[in-house]
């Protein structure tokens, strides 16, 4: 009798409390997403009615409001270290689009279901949120900026305060935000990160799809773990409750029942950033098109199956994280850039719409649509794997000098460590020089990037000043800086325009000074003159061209700046 009484005393209770505890989302009509500031009242309410459940103010953002996290531990205690020892983290981020606010209400009501014990609270995993990311996008609330999106009646916009997309930010760190989330990320230290978001693309029968991040990239046994184990489990999970799931439809216009591609996830995105950190990612994307009731319904799930998941196995996915950094040994090659391996495809059911083209009521011309009275289920293609293209040997160490400081101060907010050199001194280096380049002609971002670059290295003994620092790679960021200061690397620090001022000469000729003393500087060094005069004969243009004749000469002379064209990183092997 007394036990009835108890389980009595605890579904009341529960019950009382998931109605004292409703979220705005539940209070509505099913279609209207929570406010900023209703968002962060209610998980301040949650603070003061549990002590599972710990509020933080972090960081500033662009908008020049903070940042906040929200935790959920059941032991009520909430110092990272002692965490990070004893249990695994999932670090939640939502609100990085404020248009695609499936996760932020769902965590709402997620974080209220753990405290009030509505579902079942992990006894090994802690679970961290990010209430809102991108405060500024989430303050500029409209009904129009998402035309594509069914719902919700409100919302906000993509754009940061600034106006950038802060999930191409990761890396490059113009935004507040950025260098905020990278002091949580370090601070959290999480075994998985789940960023929830909303599709665009094709019209398909699935709500939820996912981009788990790219295996390859996440590397060794942890990324084939990923692949194979944990993210096929979650999905299973999400079956049982009749909630069926296919990769991320990465097409965008076309039909996607001929087949599409993982998604890469280099490190300007989210995930692609996280996983330089060995933490599991995934991007759940439920589809624009389906109601906002069940885009938040089935974030919340996947976000439940995934923390069971997790709890279970939380032992495996730590000693795989840890074992993970054995893959980036001193020597051992590293991929920088990546293209799909058309060798490699696999089959997978995909649930979608037959899609046809008719004439646009508008424009008279041929127009994609899908015919949702035509379902279909069949076998596709799909791309999962890729192939590195252009790889480097990891080296021992890179020494930055102190005046890079813009670069240096990045590397501390991701903890990377650094040794400062005591006095100056000569060290031989591997010296890179920008061979080649192109760069975007239309902004992105805020940026000018450039691509397919390549360089060229040489060994040579350089001189370094007291204060400038020597990083070794064996550490837990040695992906990090693989991928920002090697600058092939696709998302590379170069490539993002922080080097830029070594890509302009500051000093140069008159050529008819100039003219006297190339003659001079060939004549006193025949092997040279050889080299010039063999250029005028194999070249046409060039034995036309008087000018590019003294560039020539000039760049081939003790007159040319050393600094033009150097990248002012080197490398210890």
């Amino acid at each position: 009798m007394r036990y009835i009484f108890k389980l009595f005393f605890l579904i009341s209770f529960v019950s009382y409390s998931q109605e004292k505890y409703l979220t705005p989302f539940e209070k509505g009509n099913g279609n209207q997403s929570t406010t900023y500031e209703e968002c962060i009242a209610y998980y301040q309410k949650l603070d003061s009615a549990f002590e599972t459940i710990s509020v933080k103010e972090m960081g500033k953002t662009d908008s020049g409001e903070p940042l906040h996290i929200v935790i959920f531990n059941p032991d009520k205690q909430f110092s990272f270290p002692q965490i990070n020892k004893d249990k695994a983290v999932i670090l939640v981020n939502n609100g990085i689009h404020p248009g695609e606010p499936d996760g932020i209400d769902a965590t709402m009501m997620l974080m209220r279901d753990l405290a009030t014990k509505k579902v079942s609270v992990p006894k090994n995993t802690v679970l961290v949120a990010i209430p809102v990311y991108n405060i500024g996008g989430s303050l500029n609330r409209n009904s129009y900026s998402r035309a594509n999106q069914n719902g919700p009646e409100e919302y906000g916009f993509r754009g940061n305060a600034r106006n950038y997309d802060l999930n191409r930010d990761f890396i490059k760190t113009d935004s507040k935000n950025s260098k905020s989330f990278q002091e949580i990320f370090h601070l959290v230290n999480p075994d998985m990160f789940i960023d929830n978001h909303v599709s665009n693309g094709a019209d398909y029968q699935y709500t939820f799809t996912c981009i788990a991040t790219q295996h390859q990239r996440l590397g060794g046994k942890l990324g084939e773990f990923y692949k194979t184990e944990m993210h096929p489990e979650i999905v299973k999970d999400l079956q049982k409750k009749d909630i069926e799931s296919v990769p991320y439809v990465n097409i965008h216009g076309d039909k996607p029942d001929e087949g599409f591609a993982q998604f890469m996830d280099t490190p300007r995105y989210a995930t692609g950033y996280t996983t330089l950190f060995n933490a599991i990612g995934s991007v759940p994307e439920t589809h624009m098109l389906k109601d906002f009731a069940s885009r938040v319904k089935v974030t919340y799930e996947y976000m439940v199956s995934s923390l069971n998941y997790v709890d279970k196995n939380y032992k495996k996915i730590k000693a795989l994280k840890a074992e993970n950094l054995e893959n980036y040994k001193v020597g051992n090659l590293y991929p920088l850039q990546w293209e799909i391996d058309s060798s490699k495809v696999s089959t997978i059911v995909f649930q979608g719409y037959e899609g046809d083209y008719k004439p646009s009521d508008v424009s008279g011309k041929p127009r994609l649509f899908y015919d949702r009275a035509k379902p279909f289920t069949k076998n596709i293609p799909f791309y999962n794997d890729y192939k590195a293209t252009k790889e480097v040997v990891i080296p021992g160490y890179y020494v930055v000098p102190k005046s890079q400081w813009t670069i240096l101060e990045l590397l501390k907010v991701n903890q990377i460590e650094m040794t400062e050199i005591k006095n100056d001194t000569v060290i031989e280096v591997e010296s890179y020089k920008i061979a080649d380049y192109k760069t975007s002609k239309n902004p992105y971002e805020g940026h000018y990037g450039h691509y397919n670059t390549v360089v060229t290295s040489s060994q040579e003994k350089t001189g370094f000043r007291k204060g400038d620092f020597l990083i070794k790679t064996q550490q837990k960021g040695v992906k990090y800086l693989l991928e920002t200061l090697e600058p092939e690397a696709v998302d590379s620090y170069f490539n993002w325009n922080y080097f830029d001022p070594i890509l302009q000469q500051k000093e140069y000729f008159s050529a008819y000074v100039f003219e006297d003393l190339a003659k001079e500087i060939l004549d006193k060094n025949p092997t040279l003159k050889a080299e010039f005069e063999a250029k005028k004969k194999n070249e046409k243009d060039f034995s036309q061209n008087g000018d590019w004749q003294l560039d020539w000469i000039y760049k081939h002379s003790p007159y040319y700046e050393k600094a033009h064209l150097q990248y002012p990183i080197y490398r210890i092997k």
